[in-house]
């Protein structure tokens, strides 16, 4: 077995950041490059030459050890330089790697290790497809067993690397005699030399430029050996892959968050405005506060991630901290671009310019692997779902004691000290979903304090966190909800509603 050279994490990190730095602001115009679709040959062959992947591999196989820690400095060291750049890491390795490693077959895990090792091989994911996004469970690519093999056709669309990837994790529902689909989940791993898989269209994705997508016809034979074994169900394999590649999440958008956070910074130092620098300007400072905010609780939660999730972990019941992160953090990550934007002003407003690239790059990251609204909801109905087992409907009574609100819930004692309503709208699901996982955020923000992180920028980040949360909660707490009045074909032209004039007035004179 081919082993990898383990130097020690720090000089592995230092080695792969040089090499980021080389190739993104000294070899290349990093604006430039990143205006541009894909990414040149050599500039992808010598980042994986630093073998960044082998930070999601088992030790046993040659790679760094799958160690939490080290996969997400390493994303979080990639996004700093370019966002899709850490995209690609991570979907190489939250959703084609460590599925492997957690549920693939001994001898298939060998070869494709190495390949990625070695060949510098990328993996990629297939669930999505065209009329099922959010609604995956529902999906329509099925899978057929004959003898030692599987076939399994379909249309997949929107899978990262389209066109790129060696390998594929492909997700398909079983097919009764009666071409009935199962209600579970088989995932397969397609090598694509072997061919069957028909990219239809690659898309003009709006953003993450460096990464192609596309539509893709699936009409693939699979060996046995190459179908991931769950502990239970599909589902619940599905789950534990999602809830895992969420809670990495942080990863990816500390390194994104202090990169806008560093920008902005340098640009309100060195800007003057009015005869001062930029910086002295009250809304500036709190529009950097917020920012600075935004990265303390991304590391927060890359804290919690590394001291909670070893990749041996099953995360399949791990919702609530799982969606809390994914949906705040990246709502967090399209704010800071937004943040990022308006303090730079026009000269950002351009996809060569770090500022406006940003705003479509981290723009998708609030809707793939769980829109955030969907999200939101699902984190009230978690708790609510909880809260049913207990004799108090108070929800103060439940965060109070709740493990991820115990810290923060003290701090919103006069707002939350209600009665919940189980039947409550959908909207209001939603907004209670985005006050609890902050709550959630802010009590992974206080643990890291504890820890002794920076305590300036832990009370900065407090104090950001319970304005927002009780912003959402005065929002939650106003019940007249606006309902859908306007028809296209009705009455809704303002111009109708002018004098009208008989008689056009003449200039004077």
């Amino acid at each position: 077995m081919h082993h990898v050279n383990n130097p020690s994490f720090v000089s592995f990190l230092e080695t792969y950041k040089r090499k980021l730095t080389e190739l993104f602001t000294e070899r290349n115009n990093e604006g430039l490059m990143s205006a541009q679709r894909g990414l040149p040959p050599y500039v992808l062959r010598q980042i994986l030459e630093c073998n960044p992947l082998a930070t999601f591999i088992p030790e046993e196989y040659g790679g760094r050890g799958a160690k939490t820690h080290e996969t997400l400095s390493m994303l979080e060291v990639s996004s700093y330089q370019s966002l899709p750049l850490s995209l690609m890491m991570g979907i190489n390795g939250a959703l084609f790697l460590q599925p492997l490693a957690n549920y693939g077959n001994e001898d298939v895990k060998k070869k494709i290790f190495r390949d990625f090792l070695v060949g510098k091989n990328m993996g990629g994911l297939m669930i999505t497809e065209p009329n099922f996004g959010s609604e995956a469970l529902k999906m329509q690519t099925g899978f057929l067993r004959s003898g030692k093999h599987y076939s399994v056709s379909g249309l997949k669309h929107w899978a990262g690397l389209t066109g790129w990837a060696d390998y594929w994790l492909i997700t398909a529902r079983e097919r009764d005699g009666l071409g009935n689909l199962g209600k579970d989940i088989g995932f397969f791993i397609h090598d694509t030399s072997n061919g069957g898989i028909e990219v239809e269209e690659v898309f003009q994705n709006l953003g993450l430029y460096m990464l192609p997508y596309g539509r893709n016809r699936v009409e693939i034979q699979v060996p046995e050996s190459h179908r991931l074994q769950p502990k239970t169900t599909g589902i619940t394999m599905m789950l534990d892959l999602l809830h895992r590649s969420r809670l990495q999440f942080p990863g990816m958008a500390t390194g994104f968050l202090r990169r806008m956070l560093d920008e902005a910074v340098h640009h309100c130092k060195t800007r003057n405005v009015g005869g001062t620098s930029l910086f002295n300007y009250d809304q500036v400072k709190e529009r950097l506060a917020q920012l600075q905010s935004w990265f303390t609780v991304s590391s927060a939660m890359s804290y919690f991630t590394s001291s909670n999730v070893p990749l041996e972990k099953d995360t399949s019941r791990s919702d609530l901290p799982a969606n809390s992160i994914k949906s705040v953090v990246t709502d967090y990550m399209q704010s800071a671009a937004q943040h990022l934007l308006q303090l730079v002003g026009a000269k950002g407003y351009k996809l060569d310019h770090i500022a406006g690239r940003s705003v479509v790059d981290s723009r998708p990251f609030q809707i793939f692997e769980g829109s955030n609204d969907i999200l939101y909801q699902q984190i009230t109905e978690s708790v609510l779902k909880m809260m049913r087992k207990m004799p108090s409907a108070n929800l103060y009574d439940f965060l109070k004691d709740y493990t991820y609100t115990e810290k923060a819930a003290d701090y919103f004692k006069d707002i939350l000290n209600f009665r919940i309503d189980y039947g409550m709208a959908q909207r209001k699901m939603v907004e209670l979903g985005q006050a609890i996982s902050r709550m959630v955020s802010m009590n992974m923000t206080m643990d890291l304090g504890e820890k002794g992180f920076n305590q300036e920028m832990v009370s900065n980040s407090l104090a950001v966190l319970q304005k927002e949360i009780r912003m959402i909660l005065s929002g939650y707490s106003f019940n007249n909800n606006a309902g859908i009045a306007y028809d296209p074909e009705g009455e809704n032209n303002w111009l109708n509603y002018l004098p009208l004039r008989s008689e056009v007035r003449q200039g004077a004179g």
